[in-house]
């Protein structure tokens, strides 16, 4: 009588497999794309930790741009024990190059705090921070408000923002004022976030188009 042989597992641990590994390449490849641009942000921001972690002062963009109709992000802080800062911008701006800093040397900034179009800022507001804070950003391009804040997970009704227009990026404004003490670190990938989203459409930002 011949022998019957059974082997275990079949299609649907073959399609797990499959499925966790291209799960696991596709975050590689979030990892190297989802960075802070050292050529859209000022010359006097650090950018550290493979583009994550950022030091100093002025304007710093993220290197993707925000084409999904919904998306989240985080920035963590890192301050000295007992030190807080109430003039970090959080929010979008649109794409920036060395011309524009160039054309910013030697200017007088606004009024400290103030959304300011000429510094690229119109489109963020200030949330007062502290050590181990985290800033939570949602955008959303069909419904409003289309941009919102969180403050370590608690919604910022008071400074969302209605409408912006064209291709924007996510983007941060570090204050001279803290540029020795102060370290942000910029949190894209879903698995890192300390917070939920606000609803379930707002997922990462996905990697649609990058200018690292």
């Amino acid at each position: 009588m011949g022998c019957c042989c059974s082997i275990g597992g079949g299609n649907g641990e073959d399609e797990a497999a499959t499925a966790a590994r291209e799960t696991e390449m596709a975050e590689q490849t979030a990892k190297k794309s989802l960075v802070v641009s050292a050529k859209m942000s000022a010359p006097t921001v650090k950018i550290l930790d493979g583009g994550t972690t950022l030091k100093g002062h002025g304007l710093a963009l993220v290197a993707t741009a925000l084409e999904q109709d919904a998306a989240y992000w985080e920035w963590h802080v890192s301050l000295p024990a007992r030190k807080h800062v109430d003039t970090v911008l959080f929010g979008v701006t649109t794409k920036k190059d060395r011309q524009f800093y160039k054309e910013r040397e030697g200017k007088e900034s606004t009024e400290e705090g103030e959304s300011s179009e000429e510094e690229g800022t119109n489109w963020m507001r200030k949330v007062e921070i502290q050590n181990g804070d985290v800033v939570g950003v949602a955008v959303q391009q069909s419904d409003l408000p289309m941009l919102q804040f969180f403050h370590n997970g608690e919604p910022m009704y008071d400074i969302s923002i209605n409408r912006f227009r064209g291709t924007v990026y996510p983007a941060i404004c570090l204050p001279k004022s803290a540029a020795e003490e102060l370290q942000i670190s910029a949190v894209l990938l879903e698995s890192q976030f300390s917070h939920m989203s606000p609803a379930a459409k707002f997922g990462p930002i996905i990697v649609a188009r990058s200018i690292v």
